[in-house]
């Protein structure tokens, strides 16, 4: 120790500082040059990454379909197919790997879609679990994937997992499509937009697992929000939606159409495709050469996948209604049920047969569904329409929970349990999937916005409207969020069945088809249901530019004489709305029976049901319906003066905006009234007085600003023979009709307000 103590005297002091500090150094640039070689390294990867990329973009050469969509930006990447062309890439054979949304309204081109757990090729359902094979390019053999069900075991408890990358191209592109809306292209043709897509590259990962035994389930607290925002607390025995997709058969990811790819038919077949278009009002030829169970991509927004259900959700029985379905777009809709709904849930698939023609819907169709035990049909003895067939498939159906679909729908994974989730929250929610988009043209799988709703327009025209901002806004909605929908569009669809029959099912007097949405939507939220569109759950449509249906009778009588049950039963004071949207015809009974109304007027008092004022309050705010077309005061522009009723008597005064009697409105049905009285022909139509309004007495109707003509000013008699004007006398004492005249002053009438144009 004296030593050391001497040594570190003096000079010696500074000889160890300088060791002391000579080592720290060297440690300093040993790290320094090891950064600097994980710069190299990394610039190295990196200008691998490049190079690959490169050599992807040069490999692909195949002309792409542009497909995307909007609020929020969604993309897929699809490929056209031609038949007999030549395999597609292994890009093409994981398309459906990718998720869509969950980016918000306003994000632009450029983002790529994110790479979740994949979607596996082909798929086995062994002993109630549900395995995955992975397709791998080269020889590699099969791995059996766990999907992960529940995702509620430790990393520990898993075992090692291996990681699988591959480099793949990905298609971005963002054009939209809404259903039904078709896209254009720029001559304003309807049909597919082609253009050169933008390729890049993203990695794709696959994380194999080993198969557990058994799925884990576990209980938790289970945190959803219902369609007003209203956070919905439950703990339960809950697991992650299943996202099912099997097959009989390894998938051949080559096949025309596979993975929800737009496919070409060669242009010497173009005739076969014209020749047999009218089958199904769509592309017939090119759907029997797509397979029946083929895949479509996964467009649930992206954190569908993660969303927590009960384990004991309602089992359900799906009912499919068709007369003269094409043959492979019924075999496609029935697969998709089966390939893609968790097997305990399905108590059975309902084909109800609606009386029809073609033969091979008979004992080939038998024997093709004899394979599948949940699969029955009931054929009908006579052609009943849509919705006495779909009441024929409820009344035997031994599910739980009602599932109407349509018959040329392909499901998407993961559909069921979502719906099954709302029924089991509450029994009175009616939920319905996203209805997205196959191509009648191409038979490409396509997305559809987020946010879309379903409505009406008067006179009860269903249509698709998108939620508004301040909603969305206010609620803190994301995309996966339920949406509240004042009308289903009525093919797609669940409802708990017992809860169906107590609502009346549909109402019986409606014949074949048109209006039944109108009627259930009515029917559920005034009588204390709900409905909803559930954005994780997705289902293909084809929607076709014509109905391929036969109807009994005439189809717009068909549909009118249904509309105007529904009116009468549902619409209270605003029935006068529908009529007036060019409806007044059905008014005549003698003309049109719409038959007994009573049971249903019975039924709704029975169910304590709101009015329907309540209803565009509560449920369809956006509408505000005025109900008359005009009102105020009645100016006369060659007198100058206002109508007046005075002492029973119709005459004219200065106007005053405080005189009661000066004010009357023009309604829907055409009248001009004040209160309970009516505009009418007083003898023979010399003069006129105020009688009791009779919306089925024709003399009570006048035409007024029902075009953009010269007589636009005019009140013209509706009843008349040929066209008369109310005419008031030059000295203001009479009223009576006259031969219309463009340019007479005292033929012109102007109300104070009008509500529409």
């Amino acid at each position: 120790m004296m030593r050391i103590r001497r040594y570190l005297r003096g000079s010696g002091r500074v000889l160890a500082f300088v060791f002391i500090a000579s080592v720290i150094w060297l440690l300093l640039d040993m790290a320094a040059l090891r950064m600097s070689m994980d710069d190299v390294n990394s610039q190295l990867l990196k200008e691998r990454v490049i190079r690959d990329r490169e050599i992807s973009k040069q490999q692909r050469g195949t002309q792409l379909v542009k497909q995307g969509f909007k609020n929020p930006v969604q993309r897929v990447d699809f490929a056209v197919t031609r038949a007999g062309k030549g395999p597609l890439s292994s890009s093409i054979k994981l398309a459906h790997v990718y998720r869509h949304g969950g980016q918000k309204a306003g994000h632009q081109g450029g983002h790529l879609p994110k790479a979740d757990e994949p979607k596996h090729v082909a798929s086995e359902h062994k002993e109630g679990h549900y395995n995955v094979a992975l397709k791998q390019d080269g020889p590699a053999k099969k791995k059996a994937v766990d999907l992960d069900l529940n995702g509620m075991k430790s990393e520990t408890s898993r075992g090692m997992d291996v990681i699988i990358k591959r480099t793949l191209p990905v298609v971005v592109s963002n054009t939209t499509q809404v259903p039904p809306v078709v896209h254009k292209n720029k001559h304003g043709k309807k049909g597919p937009i082609h253009s050169e897509p933008k390729v890049e590259t993203v990695t794709e990962v696959s994380v194999l697992k080993p198969v557990e035994a058994h799925p884990v389930k576990t209980t938790t607290k289970l945190i959803q929000k219902d369609g007003k925002g209203k956070v919905v607390d439950d703990t339960a025995s809950v697991h992650k939606v299943i996202s099912l997709d099997l097959t009989n058969v390894p998938r051949d990811a080559n096949a025309m159409g596979q993975f929800g790819q737009a496919a070409l038919v060669a242009s010497n077949e173009d005739a076969e495709v014209k020749k047999r278009w009218n089958e199904g009002h769509f592309n017939v030829f090119l759907s029997d050469k797509i397979p029946v169970d083929r895949a479509v991509p996964d467009t649930r927004p992206e954190m569908c996948a993660q969303h927590l259900v009960h384990d004991n959700l309602p089992s359900t029985s799906v009912i499919f209604c068709f007369v003269d379905e094409v043959w492979s777009t019924l075999l496609r809709s029935v697969h998709s049920v089966l390939n893609r709904s968790p097997p305990h849930l399905l108590t059975e698939i309902i084909l109800v047969d609606d009386f029809s023609t073609k033969d091979y819907l008979k004992e080939q169709l038998d024997t093709y569904m004899s394979q599948f035990p949940k699969v029955r049909i009931i054929r009908l003895k006579e052609r009943q329409g849509l919705i006495r067939a779909r009441l024929t498939g409820a009344a035997v159906a031994k599910g739980e929970v009602l599932t109407f679909l349509d018959s040329h729908i392909e499901c998407n994974v993961g559909w069921l349990e979502p719906l099954l989730e709302r029924v089991y929250l509450d029994r009175k929610k009616v939920p319905c999937p996203v209805i997205e988009v196959i191509s009648d043209k191409d038979m490409s799988y396509l997305l559809v916005d987020n946010f879309q709703r379903g409505v009406f327009k008067w006179p009860l025209v269903f249509g698709w409207s998108a939620l508004p901002e301040e909603y969305i806004r206010k609620n803190n909605m994301t995309v996966s969020d339920p949406i509240r929908c004042p009308v289903m569009a009525g093919g797609l669809f669940s409802i708990d069945k017992k809860y169906f029959f107590e609502l009346g099912t549909y109402d019986p007097g409606l014949d074949v088809w048109g209006g039944e949405n109108m009627e259930i939507s009515f029917k559920i939220w005034m009588c204390g249901g709900e409905i909803e569109i559930i954005p994780c759950s997705r289902v293909g449509h084809i929607f076709r530019g014509q109905n391929p249906y036969k109807f009994p009778k005439d189809r717009q009588k068909t549909v009118e004489r249904n509309l105007a049950r529904v009116a009468e039963v549902w619409l209270d004071e605003y029935k006068d709305l529908f009529y007036g949207h060019g409806y007044h015809h059905l008014r005549d009974r003698k003309a049109i029976n719409i038959g007994n109304l009573t049971d249903q007027i019975e039924l709704r008092k029975k169910l304590k049901c709101k009015s329907f004022q309540w209803y565009l309050d509560n449920v369809y705010p956006d509408m505000k319906p005025p109900l008359v077309q005009a009102e105020g005061l009645v100016f006369n522009r060659g007198l100058r003066k206002c109508l007046t009723l005075q002492k029973g008597s119709l005459s004219f005064d200065t106007c005053d905006l405080s005189s009661q009697s000066q004010h009357f409105n023009y309604t829907w049905m055409r009248h001009v009234r004040q209160q309970d009285l009516c505009i009418a022909p007083h003898g023979n139509g010399s003069g006129f007085a105020l009688q009791l309004c009779d919306n089925a007495v024709p003399e009570h109707r006048w035409l007024h600003k029902s075009s953009n003509s010269a007589l636009a000013d005019h009140l013209i008699a509706e009843y008349a023979s040929k066209r008369m004007c109310l005419e008031a006398g030059p000295k203001g004492d009479t009223l009576h009709l006259n031969s219309c005249e463009s340019r007479n002053a005292f033929q012109k009438w102007e109300f104070t307000k009008y509500h529409t144009q």
